[in-house]
């Protein structure tokens, strides 16, 4: 089976981060790639991915950027596919907050779907619910995982009132 999703990045140093949307979309039993694309440092590389990720059977693309964070939005505007936003704490930002609104405040026509600051994990599990839609054996897997979360806080619930 080809990467039904592609996980980009700005820098190896956004890995820690990103690793946990890789982490839960090998739970899920979801294909990925994952590469280093910086939207300033490698302009033609981010556009040549962008352009072409469809055509390689990507259905979705999750894109973390830190500092002034444009890989997802200008990804988001060559791409035909769904991009969500992972907003990265680096050390050059300041308090995550730029990359925030960087990816967030997209103009009309150019949808970034934007989930928490550091947020790689609900990124990953957006990706498995879009691919879900039109792949069974994926809705099924998060349907299970959803249960356990559900399963988890009653357990918890259970021990804290003993």
């Amino acid at each position: 089976m080809s990467a039904q999703v592609g996980i980009i990045m700005g820098s190896d140093s956004d890995w820690p981060v990103m690793k946990e949307a890789a982490e839960i979309l090998d739970e899920l039993g979801v294909e990925y790639e994952k590469e280093i694309i910086s939207a300033h440092r490698t302009p033609e590389r981010m556009m040549d991915y962008a352009k072409n990720a469809h055509s390689r059977g990507i259905k979705v693309i999750v894109a973390g950027a830190g500092g002034a964070a444009h890989l997802p939005g200008m990804t988001a505007s060559i791409t035909p596919l769904p991009v969500i936003g992972v907003p990265v704490k680096s050390r050059n930002s300041i308090d995550g907050w730029d990359s925030v609104l960087s990816i967030l405040q997209m103009p009309g026509g150019v949808p970034v779907a934007t989930v928490a600051l550091d947020g790689a994990k609900n990124a990953g599990i957006l990706a498995a619910q879009i691919i879900g839609s039109g792949d069974h054996s994926v809705l099924t897997k998060v349907e299970a995982y959803k249960s356990s979360l559900k399963e988890k806080v009653l357990d918890k619930a259970e021990k804290f009132n003993k």
